[in-house]
């Protein structure tokens, strides 16, 4: 986890004079529940500072799966979500633990492997026929097995292959983040389902290869949500509309739009703030 401020302690002190309303310290807090894509792919590093800079919110980080994170917003213990599993993040919005969610933007998932390829996954395009393939070969995949959104598409995937994978011992669950998941794979040389962002983020010490990408199966959407303060009182209600409206503002959508290209060449993520799911992809 991590807090974010401006330029140290002090910064907040500097930008108060600058602001139309009286706030007290404990009202500039802001806690930030999140998926770990989004921290290992180095997004949150640029975001959040240029957010703690224009509105002095200072910003604690927790970094979890999409499932442990909207757990935090349903017992109160979070102040703002940002997270990818859109079926459960629907859930919780119609039992009224989550209000405002609004798209801020996508990319993909990918599915990695060693050069060797030995089950011979490289190049198919439909993702669950490469898991059929993994399944056939008794292929070292690992799972993250966090019930992160990035957990939820793989079951997706698995369930639309028709294949239990937990009945293989070639199956195991790390328990881990995205990119300390991509890390054992690397290690054990293995296959993994990884967001494109975190993995160009690590490629360069992974030796993994995108095998598989381009299935829309494989389409990867972030929201931002706030906690519903009408459930939980004590959460910071200002604070989480203030950086939800932050996340879809033109400025944070340019750097999302942009971030990645100056080192990869291609954007990690893909600003989507006022789309409709169903043009994203195309």
């Amino acid at each position: 986890m991590k807090w974010w401020g401006c330029i140290g302690l002090f910064c907040l002190f500097s930008i108060l004079p600058s602001l139309s309303f009286p706030v007290s310290a404990q009202q500039k807090n802001i806690i930030l529940a999140t998926t770990t894509s989004t921290q290992d792919s180095g997004l949150l590093d640029v975001l959040i500072p240029s957010f703690a800079k224009k509105t002095g919110y200072f910003v604690k980080t927790i970094a979890l799966g999409s499932g442990q994170s909207m757990a935090m917003g349903q017992r109160g213990e979070a102040d703002v979500l940002l997270v990818h599993s859109p079926d459960a993040e629907k859930k919780i919005v119609a039992e009224g633990y989550g209000i405002n969610r609004r798209i801020v933007m996508h990319n993909d998932y990918i599915i990695a492997g060693p050069k060797e390829d030995r089950a011979k996954i490289k190049g198919i395009k439909l993702a669950s026929e490469a898991f059929k393939k993994l399944a056939l070969a008794n292929a070292l995949f690992l799972s993250r097995g966090d019930n992160s959104g990035t957990h939820a598409k793989e079951k997706s995937i698995w369930k639309t292959a028709g294949i239990n994978p937990e009945e293989g011992k070639w199956y195991q669950q790390t328990g881990l983040g995205m990119g300390q998941t991509l890390n054992v794979a690397a290690e054990k040389k293995g296959y993994t389902l990884a967001d494109r962002g975190t993995y160009l983020a690590l490629k360069k010490n992974l030796g993994l290869d995108i095998l598989v990408e381009g299935d829309a199966l494989l389409l990867n959407i972030y929201h931002v949500i706030e906690v519903n303060p009408n459930k939980w009182p004590k959460v910071n209600a200002a604070g989480a509309k203030t950086f939800s409206e932050f996340m879809v503002s033109k400025e944070a959508q340019e750097v999302i739009k942009n971030f990645g290209v100056e080192k990869f060449g291609s954007p990690l993520f893909f600003p989507d703030a006022g789309k409709k799911e169903e043009e994203l992809g195309k």
